[in-house]
């Protein structure tokens, strides 16, 4: 793991220009992504491609002009820039975290650096819409609505175990052999985590409609609360990854989907040579960081390049303490949440629910 973690934060310097593309050409840069390139990251990420190889292909980028390394245009030009966080029911909690992250950054930057500690998303979305949040740290599925409602861009992706992201697996009895895919689900008796689970609901629910297999006839969420009910034998949100696996162990679901690492995280030895993958349908995206659509090029360049250096190990305690994040890589909207981002809009009326499991204040 640590060499993994050590060629991330390698590659986030590398690749730092990735981040520093301005707004206005980010879909021209990404649109200039040789296939090959984005299958070799998603095959490094999961392992199957050695570090040369990924770094041979970053170079390639480099060489070619498609990310750019210079340091050029690196100016914050506010005088004060206010910084979200994911939001939590006890500010207090967050606070002393968040406070020696502001103290960094003001260091780095040279400007004012204010903090805000919401109990809602829909605090940091309405801010960033009306300008009076400029950058924010962010769950998968609220910074994809972000992206959506205010034009809010990622330029880092937080680094988990040697990871930017965890697989979405389906899982079934080992003694039963009619589940081979997916679309085998349809018509099965099945333990989703809950309906705003990334892994147990989003992808898993997303992949069948998207791929054609469940169709939602309308657009909100009772429209998708009658698919789930027309197109499986029945339907359950267990409320977690243990409780769907045990309904299945129980022989009550015929399916858990879940997390590749659930069995082994949550259940004995014995109970998990039970189980089988029928498959891994594929990533659900790590935490964000946010900045806003009217941020100039030359400030998020500034914000990014300060952040990058949470990487370095005398930085480094200020970023494991605020979400447990081993380093922070440069990533774009569509590289790293844009996949997931497509799942959520199929499932209608989806958005909202995500934003209310996140309110605190309820």
């Amino acid at each position: 793991m640590k060499q993994k973690t050590t060629m991330a934060i390698i590659v986030a310097f590398v690749a730092i220009g990735m981040a520093t593309i301005p707004l206005s050409q980010t879909a021209q840069a990404q649109s200039s992504l040789p296939d090959w390139i984005k299958t070799n990251a998603g095959w490094w990420a999961e392992g199957a491609v050695d570090d040369s190889t990924f770094l041979n292909g970053i170079e390639f980028l480099i060489e070619n002009g498609i990310i750019n390394v210079s340091s050029d245009s690196k100016s914050v030009d506010v005088d004060t820039l206010t910084i979200g966080f994911i939001p939590v029911e006890k500010a207090e909690e967050l606070t002393p975290k968040a406070e020696a992250l502001e103290q960094f950054l003001e260091s780095e930057l040279g400007v004012d650096i204010e903090v805000v500690i919401p109990t809602n998303y829909e605090t940091i979305i309405e801010g960033m819409r009306f300008g009076h949040i400029d950058a924010a740290f962010m769950d998968t599925g609220p910074a994809w609505i972000t992206h959506e409602r205010t034009g809010a861009e990622a330029v880092l992706a937080e680094l988990v175990k040697g990871k930017v992201n965890y697989q979405a697996t389906v899982w079934t009895l080992a003694e039963n052999d009619s589940l081979q895919s997916i679309e085998d689900t349809v018509g099965k008796k099945v333990a989703f985590t809950s309906m705003t689970g990334s892994s147990g609901f989003v992808r898993p629910m997303g992949t069948l409609v998207t791929e054609g297999h469940v169709t939602i006839e309308g657009d909100d969420i009772i429209a998708l609360e009658s698919a789930l009910a027309d197109n499986f034998e029945s339907y359950t949100f267990a409320g977690g990854y243990k409780a769907a696996l045990t309904l299945l162990l129980e022989e009550k679901v015929d399916v858990a989907f879940g997390s590749d690492i659930a069995p082994a995280k949550y259940l004995e030895i014995e109970d998990q040579k039970k189980l089988r993958p029928v498959t891994t349908i594929g990533p659900v995206p790590s935490h964000v960081f946010m900045v806003s659509a009217d941020m100039s090029d030359s400030t998020k360049n500034a914000l990014v390049d300060s952040l990058i250096k949470l990487n370095y190990d005398e930085n480094n305690a200020i970023l494991t303490d605020l979400y447990g994040a081993e380093a922070l890589v440069p990533t774009t909207t569509t590289m790293h949440i844009g996949e997931f981002g497509e799942f959520i809009n199929a499932l209608t009326g989806l958005d909202q629910k995500i934003l209310d499991k996140y309110d605190k204040s309820k």
